[in-house]
Parts: C-alpha cells; sequence; structure tokens
C-alpha cells in the first residue's frame, strides 16, 4: 500500500469524509486503503467473516456521484462494516453461526438500505459471538476476533469485530448490535466509542433477533462525532419496525454546542464495588476528577436493583431467545439433517448446527417459561426490571447523565474465562441496566492499563440521545484522547 492510502486509515470517519467533499481523495481510494487493510493484517485479528470486495468498489462509484453532484452527507463515500446478524441483501448473513452458514438474505435490514442510500459502501461483515450469545467473540463458529492492543486477548463481544475492525483501522466505522453491552463493552476493551440509542430510535428490521425486548443497532467509531453522523444515518421512524418510535432521526445539530460547566453528573455507587477491578477503578476515578475541575458536578447516586441485574437478565434474555430461535429448525431457516422422522430431524438439526453457549441459553429460556416456572422466573424479573427502570428514572431526575466503568475489567487473556459459566456473564453488570430500561449510553475511552483500554459509560433518560451524544462529546473533549492506534506490524 502507498504512503498516501496508509495514511487514509489513520483518519477518523468524519475527517475522511471532509476530504471526500473537498475532493482531496476519491472514494476509490479511501475503499481501496481499508480494504488493502483488511487483506494485510485481518488474518491475526480475525474481525471479518466475509469479505464484499467486487460489490464495495462498484458502490464507491455512485458514492462519488452523489459527492461530484453535491448531494452527499457527512458520511458519504466512506466505507463500514457490519455486524454479521444485520440482514445484507445479497451478502452472506451467518450471525455465526453453522446453522446459517450459506444464507443469502433476500432484503435489506432498514439500517443497511439507509447506509446505502448515504453512499457507504459495505466492506464487509463482522465476527460476532454466535447469535450475539457471548461477551468474548469465542463463540462464533468459524473463528476467535483478537483485541488489536495484544493478540493474547478478547476484544469483547458480542460485537467483537465490529470494535476490533475500528480498532486496527480496518474500517473507519462500523455497526454492532447491543442487547446487554454488546456495542458498549467490546468499544470499551478495545478503546473505540460504542453508542446504543433509545430503544426504538433504530429500525430493528433485519436484525436477526436474540432478545426483542433487549436488542438495539448502534454505531463504532473513532470519535464521538463519528457515532453521532452515523446515528443520524441509520435512526428514524420505521413501520417494518412495531418497535419503533415515531421520532426523527438522532440529530446532530448542536453536538458540538454542550457545556460540562453545571452539569450534574451521577457515578452510579454500585458499579465502583467489589466485583470492578481496581485499575480500572483508578484509571475512572482520575477521568472523573478531569470532568469535575471542567465544571462538571459530580456526586454518587445508588441504584440498588443494578446488584439484581445480571440474574435478570440472563432469565429474561433466555427466555426470548428461546422464542426467537425456534425458526431455525431445518425447516423453515438453516439446513436440514436428516433422521428418522420429522421430530428427531429437527432435534439433529439444532443438536448440530447451534454452539454450547447458544443451546445452554435455549434451555435456560425454555426452563424460564415453561409451565409451573414462569411466574417463580420470568414474571419476577420483569419485576425487577420494571424497578430497576423506576429507580434510574428516578436518578435521572437530580442528574442530567449517569456515569460507570463500562467493563468491571480490562481486556482479559482469551480462553481465560471460558471455563467459569457465569465469569464472562458478569462482565455486563455496567452495562446491563441501559438495555433493562431502554434509555441510550455510550462508552468512550477514558484512560489505559498497562497499555489496555478503559471505557467510560455515560447514560441518559429514554430519548434524550442527542444530550447523550453532546454530553460525550464534551467528555472526549476533556479526557485523555488516544493518541495512537495498535500497531499492527
Amino acid at each position: 500500500m502507498s504512503s498516501h492510502l496508509e495514511s487514509l486509515v489513520d483518519l477518523s470517519a468524519v475527517d475522511l469524509g471532509r476530504k471526500l467533499r473537498s475532493k482531496e481523495v476519491s472514494c476509490q481510494e479511501v475503499t481501496t486503503a481499508f480494504l488493502d487493510r483488511i487483506n494485510a493484517h485481518d488474518a491475526k485479528i480475525g474481525s471479518f467473516l466475509a469479505l464484499n470486495q467486487e460489490e464495495c468498489m462498484s458502490a464507491t462509484k455512485e458514492a462519488q456521484q452523489l459527492i461530484d453532484s453535491g448531494e452527499g452527507g457527512a458520511l458519504c463515500g466512506v466505507p463500514i462494516a457490519v455486524k454479521d446478524n444485520i440482514s445484507t441483501k445479497g451478502l452472506e448473513t451467518t450471525c455465526a453461526s453453522k446453522i446459517l452458514k450459506g444464507y443469502i438474505p433476500p432484503f435489506d435490514a432498514t439500517v443497511i438500505k439507509a447506509v446505502r442510500r448515504s453512499g457507504m459502501p459495505i466492506l464487509g461483515k463482522t465476527n460476532m459471538d454466535e447469535f450475539a450469545m457471548g461477551a468474548s467473540t469465542e463463540t462464533s463458529a468459524y473463528k476467535i476476533a483478537h483485541n488489536p492492543w495484544d493478540l493474547e486477548r478478547s476484544p469483547g463481544g458480542s460485537s467483537g469485530g465490529s470494535a476490533a475492525s475500528v480498532a486496527a483501522r480496518l474500517a473507519p466505522i462500523s455497526l454492532g448490535s447491543d442487547t446487554g453491552g454488546s456495542i458498549r463493552q467490546p468499544a470499551s476493551l478495545c478503546g473505540t466509542v460504542g453508542f446504543k440509542p433509545t430503544y426504538g430510535r433504530c429500525s430493528r428490521y433485519g436484525l436477526v433477533a436474540f432478545a426483542s425486548s433487549l436488542d438495539q443497532i448502534g454505531p463504532f467509531g473513532r470519535s464521538v462525532e463519528d457515532v453521532a453522523e452515523l446515528a443520524q444515518v441509520v435512526t428514524g421512524y420505521d413501520p417494518m419496525d412495531c418497535t419503533s418510535r415515531e421520532l426523527g432521526p438522532i440529530s446532530t445539530k448542536d453536538l458540538k454546542n454542550g457545556s460540562l460547566k453545571g452539569t450534574k453528573v451521577g457515578i452510579i455507587k454500585e458499579t465502583l464495588g467489589e466485583g470492578t477491578d481496581g485499575s480500572v477503578k483508578s484509571v475512572f476515578e482520575s477521568a472523573v476528577s478531569l470532568l469535575s475541575q471542567a465544571g462538571a458536578q459530580i456526586e454518587e447516586v445508588s441504584i440498588p436493583s443494578l446488584n439484581y441485574g445480571v440474574t435478570t437478565y440472563y432469565i429474561i434474555a433466555p427466555a426470548e431467545a428461546s422464542s426467537n430461535l425456534a425458526r431455525f429448525d431445518g425447516i423453515r431457516y438453516g439446513p436440514r439433517s436428516e433422521g428418522s422422522g420429522h421430530v428427531h430431524m429437527v432435534e439433529k438439526t439444532r443438536a448440530e448446527g447451534f454452539g454450547k453457549e447458544v443451546k445452554t441459553r435455549i434451555m435456560i429460556g425454555t426452563y424460564a417459561l415453561s409451565a409451573g416456572y414462569y411466574d417463580a422466573f420470568y414474571v419476577r424479573a420483569q419485576t425487577v426490571r420494571a424497578k430497576m427502570t423506576q429507580e434510574l428514572n428516578q436518578a435521572f431526575s437530580g442528574f442530567d447523565v449517569l456515569i460507570s466503568p463500562t467493563s468491571p475489567i480490562p481486556s482479559f487473556k482469551l480462553g481465560s474465562l471460558m471455563d467459569d459459566p457465569l465469569a464472562l456473564k458478569v462482565l455486563d453488570f455496567c452495562t446491563i441496566p441501559a438495555n433493562m430500561a431502554g434509555i441510550p449510553g455510550i462508552s468512550l475511552n477514558c484512560g489505559f492499563t498497562s497499555g489496555l483500554p478503559v471505557g467510560m459509560q455515560i447514560l441518559a433518560p429514554q430519548c434524550q440521545d442527542e444530550k447523550l451524544l453532546q454530553m460525550a462529546y464534551c467528555f472526549e473533549q476533556t479526557l485523555p484522547t488516544i493518541l495512537a492506534w495498535p500497531d499492527l506490524g
């Protein structure tokens, strides 16, 4: 790759967009730079499951026409990577599962239609935990993803490939999905920005469902401005999604007009308990000190029900998954395994097609919904969820935003937590509440420990996505920024 093309991969998505609109570079040059880098380095990262090179290069011509006609938006011509559970017409979508190997969707998800209309070439589909069930991208049926900051460590999950692709400069921007922290947690471990919008502000039409009341699509980028611009592209009301809110796209108009002076910030007390690593606490507290010096009014706030968040989540999410994944039976979806009769064929198909983690969650969910246990587990879990939402709303009555570490630990060695069935699940302790309450959340880098990124999570009330992004931009200007990205050699 020439030095000219190499330098392009160092730019943020928004900066690339500016260079494209000013005609300093062409769409073809930008996309070529990232495809070349993927081909050179992704073998050791494992962030992509499928590349889309031919169609991607073809899309650059349409993007260039939009720019030349003066119709291109902020991200026109900027290539994007897409998590492999988001439907892409003509491009394999597997959810990193053997049961969907070879599935070519006949339609685009609503967010993909928006991406294509905006002139963003799709680089390919990114690696993930199978059916988004995991926190390390180790349950993928095809390959394990690696953290670009340390190849022996996990990029997080379930959107690990989307986060790693941005951190490794294989893509300037990407899309993921977040059910219990699957955007924010890998963003924290990879040092990128990851944004989960309010539930219902981004259409889920075309997202392969895991837990329908919790799932939300959202962006990864190198800066808050990157994710805000992509959020503006992919959000808005969609009649194809029955849970879509009748609101317009997230606006970036006032993104840079906020101030920390006088902003009331609540630190969620429960997220700084014994379960949070001391090094993470130290980096987080140093960042909080900088926010205070910049004029933010910071106090602790207690949300007691957070202590039951992981337990509650791992009843509700598997219960919804057991229903959503019933369609993958070898009849409606998935390759058919031959058995000695219809029932045995379905049993064999699912046994062969699903990985261990997916099968475990389906069984847990089916058990929680079964006669005699529905009230004892599922109904009680929903009661705790309602209590958590109430406590969060009460906290927002006294604070503009709430903050916490995004992940209780920095990136961990691959394989080190796989033998403990609970170790990976408790990593979602800080992020689960946002999904339970349907509120927007964002993670941005706030420092490093032993060379590994540490994320700060910011939460805002429902539908105050613009306010959250505005505050996140203020935080970003105050906190230590990433001056150098991982060197892949």
